[in-house]
């Protein structure tokens, strides 16, 4: 593997913060939670990986052999999530606040790295005496926090967007109290709109309502809402930037497969046929990651958007944070770099068995079928996260020079592992 001179990082896979979703939905943040596997792909050797769910020891010694790194060279320490708290309050009432600042120590000019910046982990790393990545030692710079809490929201990002000159979906934001006139007056100028929470991501709480089908909005509802045109959706297309103070730079864009408003996979790059509607969307990323860092922020970020049917294109949110496919793109281009593949094609999906099978026995499975990533085809699965808590669950990356070489080892793997459905 290409060997990198870097500090180490303190890899913090907070999954439960108030960027995305509010902490009251607290079964939605432990269901994305059970994702924090991935984010053994940031670590290298002398890493310290702090997660809500355990890791099985075949995952980290999987990890660590398609890394070639030792995996007992990167330190994981479990913290239960506790119900409405943020990551950090899990990280003291755990007691572990001794341990990582043990750890730190021996490890000079380590650096927190977060999933989302937001306030009670920054205050952590101020505790820890430690610094947060990217922001190293000069510290997190004055309204990076707040610029990170407005724009994930939705509203916030209209407003934004409407300086910015990106094309967004019709719509009004509001607050739930108003919601059932806002919508009902929608409904007068568009067939369908789509409601959904001001602060929300992976379709939560989304709900499309039609002219067809009364409707009324609970008394339970409250926070704020925005209201949107429904539009009838072809593709949906993401890009993710990265921040530094000097400006944006695109990491990578692909096409995200979606369910009821729910992130599900992802493939990258998109098709050639889309290549204009890739280049406005990157041009509006880019003037958002110019704008956050002009506002001090560093780090991960991207836009959201989707392409209808007429071909036009609308940016729906922006993501303030490390997402869904952050790490896995990093294990991509960690395993594409050392096998010399410049320029990959990958997929992220996740498919169901009909058998049940521990995660060594579908390393094992993968290997016999020749489905296996090796570096010197360049191409192959690679089984991206744990598979302890469900057997039947299968999440993967596929890697390969082309998209088409992609597809055909896609469906081999389907064939090989018996999925339920096609993919």
């Amino acid at each position: 593997m290409v060997k990198t001179h870097r500090t180490p990082l303190i890899v913090y896979a907070n999954f439960h913060s108030d960027l995305a979703v509010h902490l009251t939905a607290h079964e939605v943040l432990d269901r994305w939670a059970m994702h924090a596997s991935r984010e053994i792909w940031l670590t290298r050797p002398g890493d310290v990986l702090v997660t809500p769910v355990p890791l099985s020891l075949a995952f980290q010694r999987y990890a660590g052999q398609l890394t070639a790194m030792p995996h007992e060279s990167v330190t994981v320490l479990t913290v239960p999530p506790v119900a409405g708290a943020p990551f950090a309050e899990a990280v003291h009432r755990a007691g572990l606040m001794g341990t990582l600042r043990s750890l730190a120590a021996t490890r000079p000019g380590i650096q927190l790295l977060p999933i989302a910046l937001d306030v009670p982990t920054a205050d952590l790393a101020a505790q820890l005496g430690v610094p947060v990545a990217p922001y190293g030692p000069r510290g997190i710079s004055p309204g990076a926090l707040s610029i990170a809490d407005r724009l994930n929201t939705k509203a916030a990002f209209r407003a934004l967007a409407a300086d910015l000159g990106i094309r967004i979906p019709v719509g009004r934001c509001c607050d739930g109290s108003e919601l059932e006139g806002v919508v009902t007056a929608m409904l007068t100028r568009h067939e369908r709109v789509v409601m959904k929470p001001n602060r929300s991501a992976g379709g939560y709480q989304l709900r499309c309502v039609t002219r067809a089908e009364p409707w009324s909005a609970p008394n339970s509802l409250s926070g704020e809402w925005v209201v949107e045109e429904h539009l009838d959706v072809a593709r949906s297309l993401s890009v993710q930037m990265d921040v530094r103070k000097t400006g944006p730079r695109v990491v990578f864009s692909g096409e995200m497969h979606t369910a009821g408003g729910a992130y599900e996979g992802y493939f990258s790059p998109v098709e050639e046929s889309t290549d204009a509607t890739t280049k406005e969307l990157t041009q509006w990323a880019s003037a958002l990651g110019r704008h956050l860092a002009g506002h001090g922020y560093a780090g991960s970020c991207g836009i959201d958007a989707v392409l209808d049917v007429q071909g036009r294109l609308s940016a729906t949110e922006s993501n303030v944070r490390r997402t869904a496919t952050t790490a896995p793109h990093a294990l991509v281009d960690r395993l594409s770099r050392a096998a010399g593949l410049r320029e990959p094609a990958w997929l992220l999906a996740t498919g169901r068995s009909r058998a049940s099978r521990t995660f060594a026995a579908v390393a094992e499975l993968l290997r016999e079928a020749g489905l296996a990533w090796t570096p010197c085809q360049a191409e192959g699965v690679v089984l991206c996260r744990d598979t302890a808590s469900d057997g039947q669950a299968l999440p993967y990356a596929v890697i390969a020079a082309s998209r088409r070489r992609v597809r055909e080892l896609q469906a081999q793997l389907g064939t090989v592992m018996q999925f339920e459905a096609p993919l």
